[in-house]
Protein backbone atom coordinates (compact mmCIF):
# COMPACT_ATOMS: atom_id res chain seq x y z
CA UNK A 1 0.00 0.00 0.00
CA UNK A 2 1.40 3.45 -1.36
CA UNK A 3 1.62 5.65 2.12
CA UNK A 4 2.03 9.46 2.32
CA UNK A 5 2.39 12.16 5.08
CA UNK A 6 0.96 15.50 5.29
CA UNK A 7 2.10 18.21 7.80
CA UNK A 8 0.48 21.32 7.93
CA UNK A 9 0.43 24.93 9.03
CA UNK A 10 -2.34 28.19 8.84
CA UNK A 11 -0.69 28.69 5.68
CA UNK A 12 -0.32 25.47 3.27
CA UNK A 13 0.08 22.00 3.60
CA UNK A 14 3.70 19.60 2.58
CA UNK A 15 2.69 16.17 0.81
CA UNK A 16 6.12 13.82 1.12
CA UNK A 17 6.77 10.40 0.29
CA UNK A 18 6.86 8.58 -2.62
CA UNK A 19 6.60 11.00 -5.70
CA UNK A 20 4.04 9.19 -7.85
CA UNK A 21 2.11 8.57 -4.61
CA UNK A 22 2.44 12.25 -4.29
CA UNK A 23 1.04 12.28 -7.55
CA UNK A 24 -1.76 10.22 -7.51
CA UNK A 25 -3.09 11.79 -3.99
CA UNK A 26 -3.09 14.96 -5.34
CA UNK A 27 -4.51 14.30 -8.15
CA UNK A 28 -7.49 12.65 -6.46
CA UNK A 29 -8.21 15.92 -4.51
CA UNK A 30 -8.11 17.62 -7.83
CA UNK A 31 -5.08 19.61 -6.37
CA UNK A 32 -1.74 18.68 -8.74
CA UNK A 33 -2.01 21.78 -10.95
CA UNK A 34 -1.84 23.80 -7.90
CA UNK A 35 0.80 21.84 -5.71
CA UNK A 36 4.84 23.31 -6.00
CA UNK A 37 7.92 21.30 -5.72
CA UNK A 38 8.80 21.65 -2.29
CA UNK A 39 12.74 21.69 -0.96
CA UNK A 40 13.18 19.32 2.19
CA UNK A 41 17.18 19.88 1.64
CA UNK A 42 17.83 22.26 4.55
CA UNK A 43 15.37 19.87 7.05
CA UNK A 44 18.92 18.70 8.56
CA UNK A 45 19.98 21.99 9.42
CA UNK A 46 16.71 23.31 11.33
CA UNK A 47 17.41 20.80 14.12
CA UNK A 48 19.72 20.80 17.39
CA UNK A 49 18.66 17.09 17.93
CA UNK A 50 20.13 13.92 18.92
CA UNK A 51 21.52 11.08 16.37
CA UNK A 52 18.27 8.87 16.33
CA UNK A 53 16.16 12.39 14.65
CA UNK A 54 19.09 13.21 12.41
CA UNK A 55 18.56 10.06 11.22
CA UNK A 56 15.05 10.12 11.02
CA UNK A 57 15.49 13.75 9.39
CA UNK A 58 17.93 12.18 6.92
CA UNK A 59 15.42 9.79 5.60
CA UNK A 60 12.58 12.61 5.38
CA UNK A 61 15.12 14.26 2.92
CA UNK A 62 15.42 11.71 0.61
CA UNK A 63 11.36 12.04 -0.15
CA UNK A 64 9.66 13.54 -2.51
CA UNK A 65 7.50 16.82 -1.22
CA UNK A 66 5.56 19.19 -2.50
CA UNK A 67 3.34 22.17 -1.00
CA UNK A 68 -0.02 23.01 -1.15
CA UNK A 69 -0.82 26.84 -0.71
CA UNK A 70 -4.15 26.63 1.67
CA UNK A 71 -7.50 28.53 0.06
CA UNK A 72 -11.10 27.94 1.37
CA UNK A 73 -11.48 25.34 -1.73
CA UNK A 74 -8.42 23.69 -1.34
CA UNK A 75 -8.87 23.05 2.46
CA UNK A 76 -12.30 21.60 1.99
CA UNK A 77 -10.85 19.41 -1.09
CA UNK A 78 -8.03 18.39 1.83
CA UNK A 79 -10.62 17.34 4.26
CA UNK A 80 -12.46 15.54 2.17
CA UNK A 81 -9.49 13.77 0.97
CA UNK A 82 -8.61 12.99 4.60
CA UNK A 83 -7.73 15.57 6.26
CA UNK A 84 -5.13 16.49 9.41
CA UNK A 85 -4.69 16.11 12.52
CA UNK A 86 -3.34 18.53 15.69
CA UNK A 87 -0.34 17.62 16.72
CA UNK A 88 1.81 18.71 19.83
CA UNK A 89 3.67 21.01 17.75
CA UNK A 90 1.85 24.26 18.39
CA UNK A 91 0.45 25.36 14.81
CA UNK A 92 1.50 22.17 13.00
CA UNK A 93 -0.87 19.40 11.79
CA UNK A 94 -0.49 15.85 10.16
CA UNK A 95 -1.58 12.94 8.68
CA UNK A 96 -0.65 9.44 7.24
CA UNK A 97 -2.53 8.55 4.58
CA UNK A 98 -2.74 4.73 2.39
CA UNK A 99 -3.74 4.31 -0.66
CA UNK A 100 -6.27 1.51 -1.23
CA UNK A 101 -8.79 -0.13 -3.44
CA UNK A 102 -8.13 -1.83 -6.90
CA UNK A 103 -10.46 -0.51 -8.92
CA UNK A 104 -11.69 2.81 -7.07
CA UNK A 105 -8.63 4.44 -5.12
CA UNK A 106 -8.59 6.11 -1.79
CA UNK A 107 -6.86 7.58 0.51
CA UNK A 108 -7.41 6.70 4.47
CA UNK A 109 -6.36 7.86 7.57
CA UNK A 110 -3.50 5.58 8.68
CA UNK A 111 -2.90 5.13 12.62
CA UNK A 112 0.80 3.87 11.96
CA UNK A 113 2.17 3.89 9.07
CA UNK A 114 5.18 1.82 8.32
CA UNK A 115 6.74 5.09 6.37
CA UNK A 116 6.05 7.46 9.12
CA UNK A 117 8.95 9.85 9.33
CA UNK A 118 7.44 13.28 10.74
CA UNK A 119 6.17 12.08 14.29
CA UNK A 120 9.02 13.44 16.01
CA UNK A 121 8.39 16.72 17.23
CA UNK A 122 11.66 17.99 16.11
CA UNK A 123 11.33 17.01 13.11
CA UNK A 124 8.02 18.89 12.47
CA UNK A 125 8.67 21.69 13.96
CA UNK A 126 11.64 21.99 11.47
CA UNK A 127 9.45 21.11 8.78
CA UNK A 128 7.23 23.78 10.06
CA UNK A 129 9.99 26.04 9.61
CA UNK A 130 10.93 25.36 6.04
CA UNK A 131 7.29 25.61 5.41
CA UNK A 132 7.44 29.62 6.94
CA UNK A 133 10.11 30.08 4.26
CA UNK A 134 8.24 28.97 1.95
CA UNK A 135 4.88 30.55 2.38
CA UNK A 136 6.75 34.24 2.53
CA UNK A 137 8.62 33.18 -0.99
CA UNK A 138 5.06 32.27 -2.59
CA UNK A 139 3.16 35.46 -0.89
CA UNK A 140 6.11 37.37 -2.14
CA UNK A 141 6.24 36.09 -5.96
CA UNK A 142 2.35 36.85 -5.54
CA UNK A 143 2.80 40.06 -4.56
CA UNK A 144 5.00 40.68 -7.43
CA UNK A 145 2.52 39.71 -9.75
CA UNK A 146 0.44 42.70 -8.19
CA UNK A 147 2.12 45.24 -8.52
CA UNK A 148 2.74 44.68 -12.43
CA UNK A 149 -1.23 44.40 -11.97
CA UNK A 150 -1.99 47.73 -10.61
CA UNK A 151 0.84 49.96 -12.01
CA UNK A 152 -1.67 49.11 -15.65
CA UNK A 153 -3.92 51.13 -13.66
CA UNK A 154 -2.17 53.76 -12.50
CA UNK A 155 -1.39 57.10 -14.92
CA UNK A 156 1.74 59.07 -15.26
CA UNK A 157 0.96 60.94 -11.98
CA UNK A 158 -0.34 58.42 -9.94
CA UNK A 159 2.88 56.25 -10.88
CA UNK A 160 5.45 59.39 -9.91
CA UNK A 161 3.24 59.76 -6.63
CA UNK A 162 3.93 55.97 -5.71
CA UNK A 163 7.63 56.26 -6.61
CA UNK A 164 8.55 58.80 -4.76
CA UNK A 165 7.44 57.10 -1.46
CA UNK A 166 9.13 53.50 -2.72
CA UNK A 167 12.10 55.39 -3.40
CA UNK A 168 12.55 56.04 0.68
CA UNK A 169 12.76 52.21 0.86
CA UNK A 170 15.34 51.88 -1.84
CA UNK A 171 18.63 50.93 0.17
CA UNK A 172 16.29 48.42 1.79
CA UNK A 173 14.96 46.55 -1.30
CA UNK A 174 18.38 46.24 -2.25
CA UNK A 175 19.86 45.34 0.31
CA UNK A 176 17.02 42.04 1.05
CA UNK A 177 16.69 41.53 -2.89
CA UNK A 178 20.44 41.17 -2.69
CA UNK A 179 20.53 39.07 -0.04
CA UNK A 180 17.80 36.77 -1.65
CA UNK A 181 19.90 36.29 -4.77
CA UNK A 182 23.16 35.37 -2.81
CA UNK A 183 21.05 32.85 -0.86
CA UNK A 184 20.11 31.16 -4.26
CA UNK A 185 22.99 30.46 -4.74
CA UNK A 186 23.92 28.68 -0.78
CA UNK A 187 25.60 32.87 0.60
CA UNK A 188 26.19 32.39 4.82
CA UNK A 189 23.32 33.13 6.20
CA UNK A 190 24.99 35.01 8.80
CA UNK A 191 25.97 37.51 6.06
CA UNK A 192 22.88 37.90 4.43
CA UNK A 193 21.63 38.98 7.88
CA UNK A 194 24.32 41.23 8.52
CA UNK A 195 22.64 42.98 4.92
CA UNK A 196 19.19 43.11 5.81
CA UNK A 197 19.11 43.36 9.81
CA UNK A 198 18.58 47.17 10.21
CA UNK A 199 16.17 47.52 7.04
CA UNK A 200 12.96 46.78 8.92
CA UNK A 201 12.11 49.75 10.59
CA UNK A 202 12.42 51.62 6.91
CA UNK A 203 9.86 49.34 5.64
CA UNK A 204 7.72 49.25 8.63
CA UNK A 205 7.01 53.05 8.70
CA UNK A 206 6.70 53.14 4.76
CA UNK A 207 3.79 50.66 5.60
CA UNK A 208 2.06 53.07 8.32
CA UNK A 209 2.11 56.10 6.79
CA UNK A 210 0.28 53.61 3.47
CA UNK A 211 -2.54 52.23 5.94
CA UNK A 212 -2.76 55.99 7.56
CA UNK A 213 -3.03 57.53 4.28
CA UNK A 214 -6.10 54.53 3.58
CA UNK A 215 -7.83 55.36 6.52
CA UNK A 216 -7.89 59.27 5.09
CA UNK A 217 -9.78 57.93 1.84
CA UNK A 218 -12.66 56.50 4.21
CA UNK A 219 -12.55 59.45 5.99
CA UNK A 220 -13.46 61.76 3.06
CA UNK A 221 -16.26 60.30 2.55
CA UNK A 222 -17.97 60.67 5.67
CA UNK A 223 -21.59 62.27 6.09
CA UNK A 224 -21.35 63.29 2.82
CA UNK A 225 -25.24 62.86 1.12
CA UNK A 226 -25.14 64.84 -2.00
CA UNK A 227 -24.40 62.70 -5.10
CA UNK A 228 -22.20 64.90 -6.89
CA UNK A 229 -20.34 65.13 -3.87
CA UNK A 230 -19.91 61.54 -3.26
CA UNK A 231 -19.29 61.31 -7.59
CA UNK A 232 -16.23 63.44 -6.55
CA UNK A 233 -14.90 61.77 -3.94
CA UNK A 234 -15.51 58.33 -4.99
CA UNK A 235 -13.57 59.13 -8.25
CA UNK A 236 -10.75 60.54 -5.91
CA UNK A 237 -10.81 57.45 -4.26
CA UNK A 238 -11.43 55.07 -7.18
CA UNK A 239 -7.21 56.69 -7.99
CA UNK A 240 -6.07 57.06 -4.86
CA UNK A 241 -6.30 53.49 -3.40
CA UNK A 242 -4.52 52.08 -6.61
CA UNK A 243 -1.55 53.72 -5.24
CA UNK A 244 -1.55 52.73 -1.32
CA UNK A 245 -2.02 49.14 -2.16
CA UNK A 246 0.86 49.08 -4.42
CA UNK A 247 2.50 50.84 -1.81
CA UNK A 248 1.44 48.62 0.90
CA UNK A 249 2.48 45.48 -1.96
CA UNK A 250 5.96 46.88 -1.80
CA UNK A 251 6.18 46.74 1.78
CA UNK A 252 4.92 43.21 2.05
CA UNK A 253 6.68 42.16 -0.49
CA UNK A 254 10.40 43.19 0.84
CA UNK A 255 8.73 41.71 4.47
CA UNK A 256 7.89 38.74 3.20
CA UNK A 257 11.91 38.25 1.73
CA UNK A 258 12.89 39.50 5.09
CA UNK A 259 11.55 37.07 7.17
CA UNK A 260 13.27 34.10 4.51
CA UNK A 261 16.60 35.54 5.51
CA UNK A 262 15.99 35.48 9.01
CA UNK A 263 14.49 32.48 9.33
CA UNK A 264 17.73 31.20 7.80
CA UNK A 265 19.59 32.90 10.65
CA UNK A 266 17.74 31.46 13.19
CA UNK A 267 18.35 28.11 11.65
CA UNK A 268 22.24 28.86 11.39
CA UNK A 269 23.07 30.60 14.43
CA UNK A 270 20.16 29.25 17.48
CA UNK A 271 17.82 26.16 15.97
CA UNK A 272 16.58 24.84 19.38
CA UNK A 273 14.82 28.21 18.99
CA UNK A 274 13.15 28.22 15.63
CA UNK A 275 9.79 26.52 16.75
CA UNK A 276 9.25 29.85 18.90
CA UNK A 277 10.45 32.06 16.16
CA UNK A 278 8.49 30.55 13.23
CA UNK A 279 5.12 30.84 15.83
CA UNK A 280 5.98 34.42 16.05
CA UNK A 281 6.84 35.54 12.71
CA UNK A 282 2.96 33.83 11.82
CA UNK A 283 1.79 35.77 14.58
CA UNK A 284 3.33 38.58 13.17
CA UNK A 285 1.78 37.89 9.78
CA UNK A 286 -1.55 37.58 11.47
CA UNK A 287 -1.14 40.92 12.82
CA UNK A 288 -0.11 42.77 9.87
CA UNK A 289 -3.17 41.09 7.56
CA UNK A 290 -5.37 42.19 10.27
CA UNK A 291 -4.68 45.64 10.18
CA UNK A 292 -4.89 45.85 6.13
CA UNK A 293 -8.34 44.44 6.78
CA UNK A 294 -9.31 46.85 9.35
CA UNK A 295 -8.00 49.81 7.15
CA UNK A 296 -9.53 48.44 3.44
CA UNK A 297 -12.67 47.13 5.60
CA UNK A 298 -14.03 50.58 6.67
CA UNK A 299 -12.99 51.91 3.52
CA UNK A 300 -15.20 49.60 1.76
CA UNK A 301 -17.93 50.14 4.27
CA UNK A 302 -17.91 53.82 3.27
CA UNK A 303 -17.92 53.06 -0.28
CA UNK A 304 -20.83 51.03 0.04
CA UNK A 305 -22.73 53.38 1.92
CA UNK A 306 -21.47 55.70 -1.03
CA UNK A 307 -23.18 53.41 -3.22
CA UNK A 308 -26.12 53.34 -1.43
CA UNK A 309 -27.25 56.99 -1.09
CA UNK A 310 -26.24 56.92 -5.36
CA UNK A 311 -28.56 53.95 -5.64
CA UNK A 312 -31.65 56.07 -3.57
CA UNK A 313 -31.22 58.93 -5.81
CA UNK A 314 -31.48 57.52 -9.13
CA UNK A 315 -34.40 59.55 -10.73
CA UNK A 316 -32.57 63.32 -10.72
CA UNK A 317 -28.79 61.71 -10.44
CA UNK A 318 -28.62 58.64 -12.82
CA UNK A 319 -25.27 59.82 -14.27
CA UNK A 320 -23.48 60.68 -11.49
CA UNK A 321 -24.65 57.53 -9.19
CA UNK A 322 -23.75 55.33 -11.65
CA UNK A 323 -20.07 56.88 -11.64
CA UNK A 324 -20.24 56.06 -8.09
CA UNK A 325 -21.45 52.72 -8.25
CA UNK A 326 -18.84 52.32 -11.15
CA UNK A 327 -15.96 53.76 -8.66
CA UNK A 328 -17.28 51.75 -6.13
CA UNK A 329 -17.05 48.16 -8.19
CA UNK A 330 -13.27 49.46 -9.35
CA UNK A 331 -12.08 50.07 -6.07
CA UNK A 332 -13.15 46.97 -4.41
CA UNK A 333 -12.17 44.72 -7.39
CA UNK A 334 -8.13 45.63 -6.45
CA UNK A 335 -8.97 45.93 -3.00
CA UNK A 336 -10.07 41.93 -3.41
CA UNK A 337 -7.05 40.92 -5.78
CA UNK A 338 -5.08 43.01 -2.47
CA UNK A 339 -7.14 40.84 -0.16
CA UNK A 340 -6.26 37.25 -2.15
CA UNK A 341 -2.53 37.77 -1.72
CA UNK A 342 -2.70 37.93 1.73
CA UNK A 343 -5.15 34.95 1.97
CA UNK A 344 -8.29 37.04 2.63
CA UNK A 345 -11.16 35.88 1.03
CA UNK A 346 -13.75 38.23 -0.26
CA UNK A 347 -17.33 37.57 0.06
CA UNK A 348 -18.81 41.15 -1.62
CA UNK A 349 -21.02 40.83 -4.57
CA UNK A 350 -20.93 43.52 -7.10
CA UNK A 351 -22.73 46.49 -6.89
CA UNK A 352 -25.47 47.52 -9.65
CA UNK A 353 -27.09 50.70 -10.38
CA UNK A 354 -30.39 51.02 -10.01
CA UNK A 355 -31.91 51.43 -13.89
CA UNK A 356 -34.31 55.01 -14.11
CA UNK A 357 -37.86 53.46 -14.74
CA UNK A 358 -37.40 50.65 -12.28
CA UNK A 359 -35.90 53.73 -10.19
CA UNK A 360 -39.26 55.57 -10.82
CA UNK A 361 -41.55 53.14 -9.94
CA UNK A 362 -40.32 52.66 -6.60
CA UNK A 363 -42.42 55.38 -4.20
CA UNK A 364 -39.29 55.73 -1.86
CA UNK A 365 -37.09 57.18 -4.96
CA UNK A 366 -40.07 59.18 -5.87
CA UNK A 367 -40.46 60.87 -2.41
CA UNK A 368 -36.88 61.35 -2.47
CA UNK A 369 -36.79 63.08 -5.94
CA UNK A 370 -39.70 65.48 -5.01
CA UNK A 371 -38.08 66.17 -1.81
CA UNK A 372 -35.24 67.47 -3.20
CA UNK A 373 -37.00 69.38 -6.10
CA UNK A 374 -38.56 71.09 -3.13
CA UNK A 375 -35.58 71.72 -0.90
CA UNK A 376 -34.35 73.37 -3.99
CA UNK A 377 -37.54 75.36 -4.87
CA UNK A 378 -37.58 76.85 -1.45
CA UNK A 379 -33.89 77.96 -1.86
CA UNK A 380 -33.88 79.60 -5.70
CA UNK A 381 -37.17 79.09 -7.38
CA UNK A 382 -40.07 79.95 -5.00
CA UNK A 383 -43.43 77.57 -4.96
CA UNK A 384 -43.99 78.29 -9.04
CA UNK A 385 -40.93 77.23 -9.34
CA UNK A 386 -41.39 74.30 -7.10
CA UNK A 387 -44.65 73.07 -8.95
CA UNK A 388 -43.14 73.35 -12.12
CA UNK A 389 -40.14 71.32 -11.21
CA UNK A 390 -42.37 68.43 -9.34
CA UNK A 391 -44.14 68.40 -12.64
CA UNK A 392 -40.82 67.53 -14.51
CA UNK A 393 -39.99 64.73 -12.03
CA UNK A 394 -43.12 63.04 -13.09
CA UNK A 395 -42.91 63.49 -16.51
CA UNK A 396 -39.69 62.23 -16.66
CA UNK A 397 -41.57 58.83 -15.96
CA UNK A 398 -41.73 58.42 -19.96
CA UNK A 399 -38.15 59.00 -20.52
CA UNK A 400 -34.27 58.22 -18.22
CA UNK A 401 -32.90 61.41 -16.40
CA UNK A 402 -29.90 63.09 -17.97
CA UNK A 403 -28.45 64.36 -15.01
Amino acid sequence: MAEIELVGDDDGVVVVGDRSAIQRFLDHAALLSWARDFDLGKLSNAMNAGADVLTTASGVVEQSAMYLKLTPESAKRLKDAGGLMKTKTKGVSHAMLGETGKTSLKWLQVEDGTASLLTNPAVLSGVGGLMSQFAQQAEAQELRALLVSIDEKLDDVRGAQRDAVLARMKRAGEAIEEAMTLREHGGDPRTLWDKVSGESSTILNVQEEALLALGALADKIDGKRKTGELKKVTQEIEREVAVQLAILARCFELQDEFRVVELDHVLATAPENLEGHRRGLAAAREKRRAGVLDHTTRLMVQMDAAGGIANENIILHARAARSVVDSLNSTAEIVDEFHAQLGIESDRDILSATPWREAFRDPQQRRTATKEVGQKALVGVGAAGALALSVVVVKRSGGQSNS
